[in-house]
């Protein structure tokens, strides 16, 4: 009895790892199989094979790049509501609905002007210069942009993927320059800049590196951690130079003695401390 639960066990045993086996299909060769037949996404994904030898870990790999790239720019996204809530508290409160306004119309007009015209600026082409605007309104629906071919094995995200996240970083750094000049300057004088900064100013340095740009071309090479030049310095600078411009806000000095400006909510701006603390993590990550 035992000997036949035996064999039992082996025939079921071994039919299990016979279906098994014949069941697993060639990755390579279904997607072979499918470029002949016309699809052209099946190309994109069979390029991907061919770079990285193994189907699950290609498609993991660049599901997983494009997931990330999505959390990220979420979390970039997010940095704008700390960046809102720190500049509030640590502002006069008279001035509260102005700075909240500020900061939504940068993350606003910044995805928009980023769209008509940031895009393609910031990616030309191979220029080598200083200077490069593309055409306005990048055809993000194009032949190989809403696919694997987009990006390649080392970048593997869509164009789609890539605007999102740039757009959150060109909205950022004219958020840095809105810190800076907070009860410095009027609304509107700022909205123009802040648009012009974003649509132009951005794309530009961007492209200097990422886009091909002389800053790209150097013999030695420029490594530009976490966008610490393109997005940091740049925004850094542009602040630097609207506060040298501005001068001190109202009522700064008195009879040339320092008056203290307090901020009206420490509980506000400790809020914005941690939400900027748990978008870092997208931002540089």
């Amino acid at each position: 009895m035992k000997i036949k639960k035996y064999l039992l066990a082996l025939l079921l045993g071994g039919a299990a790892l016979f279906s098994a086996t014949t069941a697993v299909a060639d990755p390579m060769a279904d997607a072979a199989a499918a470029v002949e037949a016309g699809d052209e996404l099946a190309g994109d994904y069979l390029a991907l094979l061919e770079a990285q030898g193994d189907y699950a870990y290609a498609f993991d790999f660049f599901t997983t790049s494009m997931l990330w790239t999505v959390i990220a720019a979420a979390l970039v996204f997010l940095m704008h509501l700390g960046f809102a809530t720190l500049e509030a508290g640590m502002t006069q409160a008279k001035n509260t609905v102005n700075i909240l306004f500020k900061n939504v119309f940068i993350i606003s007009i910044g995805i928009l002007s980023y769209a008509i015209i940031g895009f393609n600026t910031h990616y030309p082409g191979d220029f080598n210069g200083w200077i490069s605007f593309g055409s306005f309104i990048g055809d993000l629906s194009g032949p190989g942009m809403d696919t694997f071919d987009y990006g390649g094995v080392g970048l593997a995200m869509t164009a789609y993927g890539d605007f999102i996240f740039q757009a959150m970083f060109a909205a950022t750094a004219a958020t840095i320059v809105s810190g800076a000049v907070a009860e410095r300057v009027k609304l509107g004088s700022f909205m123009i800049f802040a648009t012009i900064l974003v649509a132009v100013g951005y794309p530009v340095v961007g492209s200097w590196h990422w886009g091909g740009g002389w800053l790209g071309g150097l013999e030695g090479g420029f490594y530009d951690f976490a966008g610490s030049t393109v997005v940091h310095a740049f925004g850094g600078f542009a602040a630097l130079a609207c506060v040298m411009l501005l001068g001190p806000r109202a009522g700064k000095y008195v009879d040339g003695k320092i008056k203290p400006i307090l901020g009206h909510s420490m509980p506000l701006a400790t809020i914005g401390v941690f939400l900027l603390f748990l978008g870092w993590f997208g931002f540089n990550g």
